[in-house]
């Protein structure tokens, strides 16, 4: 059953993609160009094979930090709010740079809850993502950290876009959402306490003792850990959409992934029990 499970994800055509910030900076803050430039080629690849993608991407705080180089996430909401501005306008910079190099066009949607409690606005936010699908754009979707401040202070809850991802899926009916990180997936113990800790290829079911697997907070860099990821898995499975956690030290990943290859964890949408 699982190797059906994971033969359907060939079929996928419509396709978020969220990366975090410890992917996108190396451990000094600095930006990773060349992880930058792997994941651009790989989701301009997916383009071209006309489906539809969205790139959900964190690290404007942490691209903020690098230009500074500060080791450490600042207390202060207003420097926070700063290092947002400066590096959302660096990581847009960037990307827009690296994906044209493959003749691909983005555009930036940048969202805050309030954007998707309110129906009008909900809506809009929907009728431009369609638009964008029509023109053959990628759009790179972070949260309003900028003016947010309730953004920034739910950080912590939301998982460093995590859950924006699930509800983007959620909101366009994506098919796959696939959340690359620094881990290879759920195991079914912690793999830094124990060796003989094994990967949960297939989880088809999300229950108590399966959130019990997962522990840990993020990086100093980005702050998501497996518990956002199981939770933003949950709210994404539970409107049909399959979610991928894996590795994404090499964004290439995301082609075995559509492949159908046993890579990661896969959660599968409810639509296909």
């Amino acid at each position: 059953m699982g190797t059906e499970y994971r033969e359907r994800l060939k079929d996928a055509q419509r396709i978020v993609v969220k990366v975090g910030t410890s992917l996108l900076t190396h451990d000094n803050g600095k930006m990773n160009f060349s992880r930058m430039d792997r994941l651009a080629m790989v989701l301009s690849e997916l383009m071209n094979e006309d489906r539809e993608v969205v790139l959900v991407s964190s690290g404007a705080i942490g691209v903020g930090m690098g230009k500074f180089s500060l080791r450490k996430r600042p207390a202060g909401m207003g420097m926070k709010q700063a290092l947002a501005a400066i590096g959302q306008c660096e990581l847009m910079n960037i990307y827009s740079r690296l994906f044209a190099t493959y003749n691909q066009t983005v555009a930036q949607i940048l969202l805050t809850r309030h954007d998707l409690d309110d129906d009008m606005k909900k809506t809009n936010v929907m009728n431009t993502f369609k638009s964008l699908f029509d023109l053959g754009v990628i759009p790179i979707v972070n949260e309003n950290d900028t003016v947010s401040v309730d953004e920034i202070k739910s950080m912590l809850m939301f998982g460093d876009n995590d859950t924006l991802s699930a509800v983007v899926s959620k909101l366009i009916g994506a098919d796959l959402l696939i959340i690359l990180s620094d881990i290879d997936g759920l195991f079914d113990s912690n793999p830094r306490e124990n060796k003989e800790c094994h990967l949960i290829s297939i989880v088809e079911k999300i229950d108590d003792n399966l959130k019990k697997c997962a522990g840990g907070s993020g990086t100093r860099r980005g702050t998501g850990g497996m518990v956002t990821k199981i939770g933003a898995a949950e709210i994404a499975t539970a409107v049909g959409t399959d979610v991928v956690i894996a590795n994404g030290a090499d964004p290439a990943i995301i082609m075995n992934i559509i492949n159908g290859e046993e890579v990661g964890t896969l959660f599968v949408g409810k639509r296909k029990q």
